[in-house]
């Protein structure tokens, strides 16, 4: 995709506000396991959103290469751009975050994560292998944890999909093939890892528990070649249904790793259904339709554009909102808590972003930007 799509950074706006509810109704105490608390949970399915738009765009690039019979991306320019895109802004957030609990800590805040050790592991997105290393401000960067996993091992598994399986020849079939069988990644590891007693328990939130959003998204990228229209009310009625259905207790309670394999499958097929919903519509070349439209109006893609940095700091700003408005941990207004946090995090992002974008402005020829 040489050219970039308006709409598909206005849909970053929904994956980064749904984020942002999700983690306000669990503050608020409304991850309750009823229909409406499942509900409110299940919105963390903008991580879901993040990981397809990311497995599709960064895929793009492969896919576009094979079909027209260029060669591929380099993938030193495809690391370079994804380290100083996504680690400066990142690393920032987590400097600020240990010097404001130096001298301002919420009175419900978490212990965990703390001193050098804490430090250098959230510095490293690390944090997610092993127990009690998540700390307070920064616990939704496990999800970022398993991102980067992804950027690391995308580039063997494009030189593998397209110099092995399709042996540099344009056969989308081969590739939708390999991509179908790499989506099995998840499911299998759901089932071994709630089956293994000696496994970390911190192993639901690995990268291959969400693989297969990513693959989901590199499908897309394939797909794009090959579709011309997406009906767009269809699409994302079906994305709605699914979302509905996940708060029944098919998909278990209200946390992000069920504890029974069956609804971990159904909980991530759900979220694929809904995110693939929600972005198919916009990655086809009729941008015509209402969806389109939305996703590409100038609010959406202004807060798109910063809705990565809108994700590195919504949560250390939430916790300070709950203290500020005097709601305990599990207590308060959930919306006033979201509004709250949405409108002091926008002008906190934008300072982010204004900081860090010349660090990463001039992209790397050939190479689409996943996050923010």
């Amino acid at each position: 995709m040489a050219a970039r799509i308006p709409s598909l950074t206005g849909i970053r706006t929904v994956a980064a506000l749904s984020v942002c509810l999700t983690h306000a109704a669990f503050w608020t105490g409304h991850y309750t396991d009823d229909f409406l608390g499942r509900l409110t949970s299940r919105f963390e399915v903008g991580v879901a959103i993040f990981f397809v738009l990311s497995g599709y765009l960064l895929f793009s690039p492969w896919v576009t290469a094979l079909a027209e019979g260029r060669g591929a991306p380099s993938a030193g320019r495809y690391f370079w751009h994804r380290a100083r895109r996504i680690l400066p802004a990142y690393w920032i957030t987590v400097v600020a975050v240990y010097a404001i609990y130096l001298v301002y800590e919420p009175a419900d805040a978490s212990p965990t994560g703390t001193g050098w050790s804490g430090f250098l592991r959230n510095m490293t997105l690390t944090q997610v292998y092993g127990f009690g290393h998540l700390h307070s401000g920064l616990t939704q960067m496990w999800s970022l944890a398993a991102e980067v996993v992804f950027y690391l091992v995308l580039p063997p598994i494009a030189w593998l999909l397209v110099s092995v399986v399709c042996r540099r020849r344009w056969r989308p079939d081969l590739l939708i093939v390999g991509l179908l069988a790499l989506l099995l990644v998840s499911p299998i590891w759901s089932v071994v890892v709630a089956g293994s007693a000696g496994i970390d328990v911190t192993a639901r939130l690995w990268a291959p528990a969400f693989f297969g959003w990513f693959v989901a998204g590199m499908l897309l990228a394939v797909c794009a070649h090959l579709i011309r229209r997406w009906d767009a009310t269809v699409s994302v009625a079906i994305a709605v249904g699914a979302l509905v259905l996940s708060a029944t207790s098919i998909a278990g309670e209200p946390t992000i790793t069920p504890t029974t394999a069956s609804a971990t499958v159904v909980k991530h097929v759900l979220y694929l259904v809904i995110a693939v919903g929600l972005i198919g519509p916009l990655t086809v070349r009729d941008q015509s339709d209402w969806w389109a439209r939305l996703c590409g109006s100038r609010p959406m893609v202004w807060l798109g554009e910063i809705s990565y940095e809108f994700f590195l700091v919504h949560v250390v700003v939430l916790e300070i909102v709950m203290d500020v408005l005097g709601f305990g941990v599990f207590s308060g207004s959930m919306p006033i808590a979201f509004l709250a946090t949405t409108a002091v995090s926008i002008p906190v992002a934008w300072l982010l972003h204004r900081l860090t974008a010349p660090l990463w402005r001039a992209r790397t020829p050939g190479l689409s930007h996943s996050r923010g």
